[in-house]
């Protein structure tokens, strides 16, 4: 029989929720150095964005991002797919066309064998060709843990690119993917998760956010960004800074994977560390999350989340029939407002 090598067990984090806390990051970013400028970048680091976006000059720009983390599920090619489908999100949610990937890969290599690694490879391959685009190279090292990502680079009419800032009050608020991975995958990893729910998240990181390709063609669409290690409120709240206002999330609206299910995980206390994390990082900016429930659903950290959206309030008819035509139906889960004391406030 051959032996089974379960990845979450092989490291200290899982997925998105490996990421580095907002407020930390926000200190590891800070620099005395003086900008430099660079005239065609038109979306760097001080964006806090998706993407870098550098200006072609014909019109369009190019898309260049990269992401990476530890084992989320314990399968080997299920983890090359999902972290392939979770970076190569980041090109959707600018609007862009990906182009062509490389991998980045730190592998056990005297602790787990050459052959796994190769199932994380080819479920990488996997998603590349369900996106169009090649996995044409890539890096490898020798780690203590198994980590592996991709750097993708895309393309975008600059007419067409999408960024996390933009949206005016009044704009809805959608969500393409329901919220509550990060408590499934913290359940899996404490050995809690019951065989008939194993399929839940990994059925949804393993999806494109493919559609954000067709809504970066729409004017109506404000902003985007898609959802991952920060929740939905860390990157709504980098939504709405960016956007200079505020946003009220409706809680009852707000899609989450069966309700029934990720309550029953939350009373085994299956939260996972970065939302404790999210919430000491951004939690003085929200408001209405005195229930305990409501922040560890919002503030749950995402692994190859959905594309959360800002749409003109004139357009909204227009745009679910967009959605629909992706595979999704799709309600407002939220406002944005004009700006308030509370950056984000949940009722």
């Amino acid at each position: 029989m051959e032996q089974q090598y379960p990845l979450t067990q092989y490291s200290h984090g899982a997925g998105c929720g490996c990421k580095i806390a907002p407020k930390v990051l926000d200190s590891i970013l800070q620099t005395e150095l003086a900008k430099q400028p660079f005239p065609s970048l038109l979306v760097g680091n001080e964006e806090r964005d998706d993407a870098a976006v550098f200006d072609l000059g014909d019109g369009t720009a190019l898309v260049s991002t990269t992401d990476f983390f530890m084992p989320i599920v314990d399968d080997p090619e299920d983890f090359g797919r999902i972290a392939s489908v979770n970076a190569i999100s980041d090109v959707y949610a600018m609007g862009g066309k990906p182009l062509v990937a490389i991998a980045i890969l730190g592998w056990p290599v005297n602790t787990i064998p050459a052959e796994v690694a190769a199932k994380v490879i080819d479920g990488s391959r996997k998603a590349c060709a369900e996106a169009g685009i090649p996995l044409a190279g890539g890096h490898s090292i020798d780690s203590p843990e198994p980590i592996f990502g991709l750097a993708v680079t895309g393309r975008v009419a600059i007419k067409h690119l999408k960024k996390n800032g933009g949206a005016t009050p009044g704009a809805r608020l959608y969500l393409t993917k329901p919220l509550g991975v990060g408590i499934l995958t913290t359940a899996q990893k404490k050995s809690l998760l019951k065989p008939e729910h194993a399929h839940i998240a990994p059925d949804s990181m393993k999806r494109l956010n493919k559609a954000g390709e067709r809504f970066g063609r729409l004017e109506y669409v404000q902003a985007m960004t898609d959802v991952t290690g920060f929740g939905l409120l860390g990157h709504l709240t980098e939504m709405c800074e960016a956007s200079d206002t505020s946003a009220v999330v409706y809680f009852d609206k707000t899609p989450v994977i069966d309700r029934q299910i990720i309550d029953h995980y939350l009373a085994e206390k299956c939260v996972p560390g970065g939302t404790n994390r999210n919430w000491d990082s951004y939690g003085h900016k929200i408001a209405g999350a005195e229930d305990p429930t409501k922040r560890h659903i919002l503030a749950d950290p995402q692994t190859s989340g959905g594309l959360l959206i800002a749409v003109h309030p004139d357009h909204l008819a227009a745009f679910e029939q967009e959605a629909a035509l992706e595979g999704f139906e799709l309600e407002p889960l939220g406002i944005m407002m004009e700006k308030q004391q509370a950056v984000v406030t949940i009722v």
